[in-house]
């Protein structure tokens, strides 16, 4: 009996639990909260200059998140999300200058608009792949841009101001810019953190990594990726109508700029795709770049174009690849790690 005793001892399976999250990922979101709670107060301690800089680089982090959310999990490659930021910026306007809505009202109202328009847009453009995909999302926008230019309800080509602004205080504006640059990070960042670490997240990174494979273990790959592509819309739509509603004006040839798209690719690309750690950096090397080297014009631009080629072809994994390879402290930790403990047989 004592044998037999000993020998279902032994086989007794190991305990094993699941590890989500690591001491990096709890200070960095301690450190996020931190930054979430400075965004939305800056209108008590920050400048109207400062206040502005930092609105225009979390727009910048939303596009190019919404980016890798495409390109870096869906395998959608789009060089056309201008068309969101456009159509919601001109959105905006139109609800807040022709209809009198509160032009803060006016920003959660707008972003119905990318939602309803990514619906007929991705329907015709899912059944093109690879190269076809991102020509075809760039043609949509120039659609936009074109129609924008000839409807005289928005102003056509000369564009609309956001005269009613003048309505409320320096200080007014400072806390809604200020409450604004909290709800975009929040929502593009902690929103992104949140969806990966749910079951639709773990299908989506294998959904990446296989579509096959993850089609035929259960994934609705069509669904998921509908999805993806309308949330990333109505993402780039928040950061062009926060964006726009500073500017107090809107035009189409800004409206509707590739730049948008070539930023978002170049932050995703030099950070490292596929990562929200790498669109935080590549987001900050880009303003602090764009801050310093602006002046410079073309040869600027044609800088920022060879950084991100020689980053494609020699570092695929970005500069928060790189950093992964020698210190595996991931600030947004979304893989799950098996640990085996011995049980305790006292």
């Amino acid at each position: 009996m004592t044998s037999i005793s000993t020998t279902v001892d032994q086989a007794t399976p190991p305990v094993v639990n699941v590890r989500r999250q690591t001491l990096s990922g709890v200070i960095a979101l301690s450190l996020f909260a931190l930054i979430i709670v400075a965004l939305a107060t800056m209108a008590w301690w920050a400048k109207t200059g400062t206040i502005r800089m930092v609105l225009e680089l979390c727009c910048y982090i939303v596009a190019a998140q919404m980016w890798n959310m495409l390109a870096g999990y869906a395998g959608l490659v789009s060089v056309g999300q201008q068309a969101f930021i456009g159509v919601t910026g001109y959105a905006v306007f139109v609800l807040a200058q022709t209809f009198g809505v509160n032009p803060f009202l006016a920003i959660p109202l707008a972003l119905v608009v990318p939602a309803i328009v990514a619906i007929p847009c991705y329907l015709l453009l899912h059944r093109l792949d690879g190269p076809y995909f991102a020509i075809g999302t760039w043609v949509v926008a120039e659609v936009f841009r074109l129609v924008a230019s000839n409807l005289g309800w928005v102003n056509a080509g000369a564009g609309m101001s956001l005269g009613v602004m003048r309505d409320y205080s320096g200080f007014e504006r400072n806390v809604a810019m200020s409450i604004l640059c909290a709800l975009m990070i929040l929502v593009a960042i902690g929103g992104s953190y949140w969806f990966l670490r749910s079951r639709y997240g773990l299908a989506l990174i294998a959904m990446r990594d296989n579509p096959v494979a993850a089609s035929s273990q259960g994934v609705n790959v069509r669904r998921l990726r509908f999805m993806i592509y309308v949330a990333a819309a109505v993402g780039c739509g928040f950061a062009g109508a926060v964006y726009f509603m500073a500017q107090l004006r809107i035009n189409p040839p800004s409206a509707f700029d590739p730049m948008w798209s070539n930023v978002a690719i170049f932050i995703v690309m030099i950070g490292g795709i596929g990562t929200i750690e790498g669109v935080v950096i590549g987001a900050l090397i880009y303003f602090v770049a764009d801050r310093f080297f602006g002046e410079y014009g073309a040869s600027y631009f044609v800088v920022l174009g060879v950084m991100t080629v020689l980053v494609a072809l020699y570092a695929r994994t970005g500069i928060w690849g790189m950093i992964s390879k020698y210190w595996d402290a991931p600030w947004f930790p979304i893989r799950r790690h098996l640990m085996v403990e011995k049980e305790d047989r006292s």
